[in-house]
């Protein structure tokens, strides 16, 4: 009867085609979102899930995923110095474990989880996503010296289980509403750089990586230009975390969030 229940409410929703559109994927065979699967609820009542901040002032937060790696990752750190910004890094822990000694001294940066190894947590049941998460946890605040709270599933992925994690941890779930999107720009580097540019709003969260495929390096190229940009157009940059707090000041003190970008 359940498995029929879920073939009906696949069908009224168009699973395939909301999949094909949105980047938050839906999986026939999602981890379970129940409490079946373990013995005891989380030790949070809840994981704030976030994609964009509302802010009464002109603040963006630039993320980087999947680092840190000698690919790439000190060029991205050497840019931000130049430019005097703050980021959020959202490290895989296998890879803190062998390159960490990268981030010493980063003390302006903010460091979040992105998995132990970046598979999959959507296709996982409790026990492995919060392993996944643990491993990783354990391993950038020994590095950094610094505890994550901040958690970014890998591929954007969102399932029960990982978010059930989330919540044992005590971890903000921060997504995006603006990502780099190198492999359309790949002959267009410019245009990349314009896309960011205008497309960026007050309490934007910013999608990059510091590590990965080719065409990324369009974007860090480009990254200088953007940001020189933006700070013409009367932007800050700040790390997830003060992003987050000035859009609940935001919200107490009543202020409205600005249309223009």
């Amino acid at each position: 009867m359940a498995a029929n229940r879920r073939d009906v409410i696949r069908q009224a929703l168009g699973i395939a085609l909301i999949r094909d559109r949105y980047p938050l994927q839906l999986y026939g065979n999602f981890a379970s979102a129940t409490h079946s699967d373990r013995r005891t609820p989380p030790r949070h009542p809840r994981t704030p899930v976030i994609w964009s901040v509302d802010t009464g002032e002109r603040l963006v937060a630039l993320t980087f995923d999947d680092g840190p790696m000698p690919r790439w990752t000190p060029e991205v750190l050497t840019i931000l110095e130049e430019q005097a910004v703050r980021a959020t890094f959202f490290l895989v822990g296998r890879n803190v474990q062998a390159h960490g000694g990268m981030l010493a001294g980063r003390h302006q940066h903010e460091f979040a989880n992105h998995t132990w190894q970046h598979l999959d947590l959507a296709t996982m049941d409790y026990a492995a996503a919060h392993d996944a998460l643990r491993r990783a946890h354990v391993t950038i605040a020994r590095v950094t010296g610094r505890e994550p709270t901040l958690f970014r599933p890998p591929f954007g992925h969102l399932a029960g289980s990982s978010l059930l994690a989330a919540a044992d941890m005590g971890y903000t779930t921060v997504l995006w509403n603006l990502q780099m999107l190198e492999s359309d720009y790949r002959d267009e580097p410019q245009g990349l750089v314009d896309y960011i540019v205008n497309t960026t709003s007050p309490g934007s969260i910013v999608l990059a990586h510091d590590t990965g495929a080719e065409d990324r390096l369009v974007a860090i190229r480009g990254l200088a230009d953007m940001i020189r940009r933006l700070k013409r157009r009367g932007y800050a940059f700040v790390t997830v975390g003060e992003l987050v707090a000035a859009g609940t000041a935001c919200a107490a003190t009543g202020l409205p969030a600005p249309d223009s970008k």
